[in-house]
């Protein structure tokens, strides 16, 4: 519900006002995620934070290049922290000419 409504107050959702919201710590918050209910409630909410993202930058409510970088850093902290053996790792490279 949190992520849910998140709209209504301004801001994009994050896990550290969550986290804040409820007493504890973001570490804190991140080991819950070795519980597999956590973890996928915890997977639906980045899928609500980053369809919020998109949505604010396609309204142009927030910079698209911020928005864009918050989404790789997200995605590269997901990578680093990824608790499925089944998870894809995909590696870009971009070459210049």
């Amino acid at each position: 519900t949190f992520f849910s409504r998140y709209g209504e107050g301004g801001g994009a959702p994050s896990f550290l006002k969550f986290a804040k919201s409820v007493g504890i710590t973001l570490a804190e918050l991140d080991e819950w995620r070795d519980h597999r209910e956590f973890d996928r409630a915890y997977r639906e909410c980045s899928e609500i934070r980053r369809d919020y993202l998109i949505d604010s930058a396609l309204t142009r409510r927030f910079d698209p290049s911020l928005v864009k970088y918050l989404l790789q850093l997200e995605y590269e902290n997901e990578a680093a922290l990824s608790r499925s053996p089944d998870d894809i790792k995909i590696t870009l490279e971009v070459v210049g000419e």
